[in-house]
């Protein structure tokens, strides 16, 4: 547990400098808060700009020099597209014919700030201006690989069952397809366009494809954990949520040892596709696996 524990405060680092330079990018992207619409752009600044771990563009980077990448303003435009799709995804949970959440990141909800009308659309922009930057990488294989994990195969197909769901008794197939759906496919779809933009071998590009999915489970069970376990103060948003809700989760299936346990074993099979890509250093990306696991917020 030790070796976790310093593993995921050099991955801590690493994020810090990957989120330096995605906040740096998206002040360069973002439209202005003087440019008309005023509002709408205010908004969409105000959701992306107040915080957050920053960790899909940084495992995106991260994927993106693990297989040789050099600095371009593709990766640039992939960490902001990232960024703002998971911002967009974010004001919408919080409305209230959602999940119904006041605060994000420690600070009001967007629809809290602006009113729902304007969350909305702040969120609509969010999501179509991630698309035209992303469209100038000059990838569609990047574009493609974006756009399912979104759609019906991807986030949305999870927030409509994970919505469906609530306040009933599922088994853990519902439980698995909502939180690989709703939350892992896009950390996965992040390593792999990283990996894409780097020109990564079809092979090793499956491999990393397999860690992000495990990975990506994994934080979402730690988020099913912290819901039950830790504070407000601490998670920037009000805990024990889910249970209120009767959300699909996976303490709620499994009960929160058994949950526990999950996430060791998915960590550990996330470790062994990356132990396949021989004569590669991926201490990087072992040490953000160690993160998503051992974080307390």
């Amino acid at each position: 547990m030790s070796d976790m524990v310093g593993m995921a405060k050099k991955a801590e680092a690493y994020l810090e400098s990957a989120g330096k330079l995605t906040e740096e990018s998206l002040r360069d992207y973002i439209p202005s808060e003087n440019e008309v619409p005023i509002s709408l752009h205010s908004a969409m600044r105000y959701a992306l700009l107040i915080g957050g771990k920053r960790l899909r563009p940084a495992l995106a980077f991260a994927a993106y020099e693990f297989f040789g990448g050099k600095p371009s303003e593709s990766i640039r435009l992939a960490m902001c597209s990232l960024e703002m799709l998971h911002t967009f995804s974010l004001i919408h949970d919080d409305l209230p014919c959602m999940d119904d959440d006041d605060f994000r990141r420690g600070k009001p909800s967007t629809h809290k700030v602006y009113g729902e009308a304007a969350a909305i659309l702040a969120g609509d922009a969010l999501c179509i201006f991630a698309f035209e930057l992303i469209a100038r990488a000059g990838n569609a294989a990047v574009v493609e690989e974006l756009a399912h994990s979104l759609g019906t195969k991807g986030m949305i197909g999870g927030q409509i069952i994970d919505i469906e769901s609530e306040g009933k008794a599922v088994d853990l197939a519902t439980v698995d397809y909502i939180h690989y759906h709703k939350t892992a496919a896009l950390i996965e779809a992040s390593l792999v366009i990283g990996a894409l933009l780097a020109d990564a071998p079809k092979k090793e590009l499956e491999l990393i494809r397999e860690f992000g999915k495990g990975i990506g489970l994994v934080f979402q069970i730690v988020d099913d954990i912290l819901d039950i376990e830790s504070s407000t103060e601490t998670l920037g948003k009000k805990v024990g949520s889910d249970i209120k809700k009767g959300k699909a989760t996976y303490p709620a299936v499994l009960g929160l040892d058994a949950s526990k346990q999950k996430a060791m074993e998915l960590y550990s099979s996330s470790l062994s596709h990356l132990e396949k890509l021989q004569g590669k250093n991926t201490e990087t990306l072992r040490n953000i696996a160690a993160l998503i696991i051992e974080r307390t917020h």
